[in-house]
């Protein structure tokens, strides 16, 4: 069980590295990180706030590894925000069309990788507390 733990939380750091990273590059670039040509005002306000929190929801899964076989609620919650943000991405993708290569994996992620990775939490958190009963 400990190595499961232990590679669940080396598996949800690595992927943490994306909307830390990405947040960072969208609040400090704005949406001209997307070379989009013409940048409002607006778009970019946005886009920075929208960066801003995609920042620190990845702070906030980091915030689960240490304890991550506890942290059930917390995980669920901000993996059901990724879920959401994928679903809103695939409506985009049927109003408006097919985005970049990076925007499908990210959808990959959202929609794929991130429930697996909360089934897999339950998975650890069921085992810890059967092996606390014990």
């Amino acid at each position: 069980m400990i190595r499961e733990r232990t590679l669940l939380q080396g598996v949800v750091a690595v992927a943490c590295l994306v909307p830390i990273l990405t947040g960072i590059d969208g609040v400090l670039r704005g949406a001209a990180m997307l070379r989009p040509g013409v940048v409002t005002a607006d778009l970019d306000s946005h886009f920075r706030y929208l960066s801003g929190i995609f920042l620190m929801l990845g702070m906030a899964f980091v915030s689960t590894i240490p304890a991550i076989e506890r942290q059930g609620p917390r995980f669920r919650l901000l993996g059901a925000m990724v879920v959401m943000g994928g679903l809103a991405r695939l409506l985009s993708w049927a109003a408006v069309g097919a985005p970049s290569l990076p925007h499908r994996l990210g959808l990959v992620m959202e929609l794929v990788v991130v429930p697996l990775l909360i089934l897999w939490q339950a998975r650890i958190a069921a085992r810890a507390t059967r092996e606390t009963r014990k």
